[in-house]
């Protein structure tokens, strides 16, 4: 184990480290300005590119990475590759290639990263108020989240801040998603962090995987019933999911359920895909097919929904939000 960096074993038998985001092995910061600068650049850059040669594309086929972002080419990236993309380019281990590395290091790989720090203190501040109420199973529900690595981080800032907090709890982590893989990575990850002495020990927390497609927003229905969510302290998040790839109807189905399907006082974090300069030249790049809009189009989906956006953290390829429900 180096500097307290935990290791879970994907379906394939690679060995990846766990990522936590108190970790300094994952730290991630920046400020406005650097952001900004580096934003722009990425634009220019994208504007400049040619079309790119058998050679480049030959390496890529032959790098982990660099397969999972040809075959998101007008779809989406799948569950695993996007968790390479946050370990960040000291992390990816002996086998990565320099192409590998040098697409860990890219500005979008760069602000997934910082996106996965901004839902796990989302997460942990709206669902610890919530477990602080009473002392109510909690229930972290997890749409279209692969590995889930935003609802363990979540609670291990939880954890650390307020031990007592979780203590003696049953924790279910559900991880709802098509992709199956990046869940059974999740289970052992989580599985890692519970051992004596890892951030997460002494916790009693259950993973569960439950196949679901966001626009069959009944299935959440059943889903949350079996949960008990309604009986618990909820935190729901889609990271990098639901309001970025979503439609408008599928967001506001999905957002109705989960309001009469909760308690109360659950939160609802995630990623909303930012129109602007920085997304436009991203799907030029990529060519991924996610859904941009104005924080103001998505918060009439939300009330739509029965949910208010209570915070915002502004970044170049997303809002990262917070909801809460309505007051009646």
């Amino acid at each position: 184990m180096r500097d307290g960096v935990l290791y879970a074993m994907t379906n394939e038998g690679v060995r990846l480290p766990v990522i936590d985001v108190t970790n300094a092995a994952f730290a991630v910061t920046a400020t406005e300005a650097e952001l900004a600068a580096m934003a722009e650049q990425y634009i220019r850059e994208a504007g400049e590119q040619r079309e790119i040669p058998e050679a480049v594309r030959e390496a890529l086929r032959n790098s982990m990475l660099g397969r999972g972002l040809m075959a998101a080419s007008g779809t989406f990236l799948n569950a695993m590759s996007t968790y390479l993309l946050k370990l960040g380019p000291e992390n990816l281990g002996e086998d990565a290639s320099p192409i590998d590395r040098r697409i860990a290091a890219s500005f979008p790989a760069f602000t997934a990263r910082l996106r996965l720090v901004d839902m796990a203190r989302l997460l942990a501040e709206g669902l610890g108020r919530s477990a602080a109420v009473e002392r109510r199973p909690v229930c972290l529900v997890n749409i279209g989240g692969g590995a889930g690595a935003d609802s363990w981080n979540a609670l291990i800032r939880m954890h650390g801040e307020k031990a007592g907090l979780l203590a003696g709890r049953e924790i279910v982590i559900a991880l709802m998603d098509l992709d199956a893989r990046g869940s059974a990575f999740g289970l052992r990850a989580v599985a890692a962090l519970c051992v004596p002495g890892a951030p997460l020990s002494g916790l009693d927390i259950t993973v569960r995987y439950l196949s679901y497609e966001w626009s069959d927003a009944n299935r959440l229905r059943i889903a949350l019933e079996g949960l008990n969510a309604g009986d618990a302290a909820c935190g729901i998040s889609s990271e990098g999911g639901l309001f970025e790839y979503g439609c408008d109807e599928e967001i506001v189905a999905n957002l109705r359920v989960l309001h009469a399907g909760t308690a109360r006082d659950a939160v609802v974090v995630g990623s909303v895909t930012r129109e602007g300069g920085v997304v436009r030249a991203s799907l030029i790049a990529n060519r991924v097919l996610t859904r941009p809009r104005t924080i103001e189009a998505f918060q009439v989906l939300c009330e739509e929904g029965g949910w208010r956006v209570e915070g915002v953290i502004e970044r170049p390829f997303s809002y990262n939000v917070r909801l809460v429900k309505c007051e009646v």
